[in-house]
Protein backbone atom coordinates (compact mmCIF):
# COMPACT_ATOMS: atom_id res chain seq x y z
CA UNK A 1 0.00 0.00 0.00
CA UNK A 2 2.78 2.25 0.86
CA UNK A 3 4.62 1.40 -2.68
CA UNK A 4 1.39 2.65 -4.30
CA UNK A 5 0.86 6.10 -2.38
CA UNK A 6 4.23 7.07 -3.09
CA UNK A 7 4.26 5.62 -6.80
CA UNK A 8 0.90 7.99 -7.41
CA UNK A 9 2.50 10.69 -4.80
CA UNK A 10 5.80 10.64 -7.65
CA UNK A 11 3.80 10.55 -10.53
CA UNK A 12 1.98 13.37 -9.49
CA UNK A 13 5.20 15.58 -8.92
CA UNK A 14 6.27 14.65 -11.88
CA UNK A 15 3.02 16.17 -13.91
CA UNK A 16 3.26 19.09 -12.14
CA UNK A 17 7.16 19.74 -12.40
CA UNK A 18 6.76 19.10 -16.43
CA UNK A 19 3.57 21.65 -16.28
CA UNK A 20 5.50 24.23 -14.40
CA UNK A 21 8.39 23.67 -16.61
CA UNK A 22 6.08 24.62 -19.43
CA UNK A 23 4.13 27.74 -18.60
CA UNK A 24 7.83 29.03 -17.12
CA UNK A 25 9.16 28.68 -20.73
CA UNK A 26 5.58 30.16 -22.58
CA UNK A 27 5.98 32.96 -20.40
CA UNK A 28 9.81 33.21 -21.27
CA UNK A 29 9.24 32.35 -24.94
CA UNK A 30 6.72 35.51 -24.64
CA UNK A 31 9.01 38.16 -23.75
CA UNK A 32 11.87 36.93 -25.57
CA UNK A 33 9.42 37.63 -28.49
CA UNK A 34 8.14 40.78 -27.14
CA UNK A 35 11.44 42.41 -26.63
CA UNK A 36 12.65 40.68 -30.34
CA UNK A 37 9.63 42.84 -31.61
CA UNK A 38 10.46 45.92 -29.84
CA UNK A 39 13.88 45.77 -30.85
CA UNK A 40 13.13 45.10 -34.08
CA UNK A 41 10.32 48.33 -34.63
CA UNK A 42 13.55 50.60 -33.27
CA UNK A 43 16.05 49.08 -35.63
CA UNK A 44 14.79 47.41 -38.14
CA UNK A 45 17.91 46.97 -40.25
CA UNK A 46 19.00 44.57 -37.42
CA UNK A 47 16.19 42.90 -37.69
CA UNK A 48 18.16 40.20 -39.16
CA UNK A 49 20.29 39.47 -36.87
CA UNK A 50 17.73 39.96 -33.92
CA UNK A 51 15.67 36.97 -35.49
CA UNK A 52 18.65 34.51 -35.23
CA UNK A 53 19.49 35.49 -31.57
CA UNK A 54 15.32 34.91 -31.12
CA UNK A 55 15.55 31.65 -32.46
CA UNK A 56 18.51 30.63 -30.85
CA UNK A 57 17.13 31.89 -27.53
CA UNK A 58 13.61 30.20 -27.91
CA UNK A 59 15.68 26.85 -28.74
CA UNK A 60 17.34 27.06 -25.56
CA UNK A 61 14.24 28.07 -23.22
CA UNK A 62 12.36 25.36 -24.58
CA UNK A 63 14.75 22.68 -23.56
CA UNK A 64 14.04 23.37 -20.37
CA UNK A 65 10.92 21.91 -19.91
CA UNK A 66 12.21 18.89 -22.61
CA UNK A 67 14.48 17.84 -19.52
CA UNK A 68 12.45 18.67 -16.99
CA UNK A 69 10.42 16.35 -18.29
CA UNK A 70 13.04 13.53 -18.97
CA UNK A 71 14.21 13.75 -15.93
CA UNK A 72 10.84 13.13 -14.12
CA UNK A 73 9.66 10.65 -15.94
CA UNK A 74 13.05 9.00 -15.12
CA UNK A 75 12.57 9.74 -11.50
CA UNK A 76 8.93 8.40 -11.66
CA UNK A 77 10.45 4.82 -13.64
CA UNK A 78 13.80 3.95 -11.32
CA UNK A 79 13.34 2.19 -7.93
CA UNK A 80 15.56 4.29 -6.45
CA UNK A 81 12.63 5.26 -3.82
CA UNK A 82 10.26 2.80 -4.09
CA UNK A 83 12.93 -0.29 -3.79
CA UNK A 84 13.63 0.94 -0.47
CA UNK A 85 10.46 0.68 1.37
Amino acid sequence: MEKAILLSVSVFSACLAAGLAAIAAAIGDAMAVRKAFEGMTRQPEMAGKIMTNLFISIGLIESIPIIATVIAIVLVFTDVIVGKL
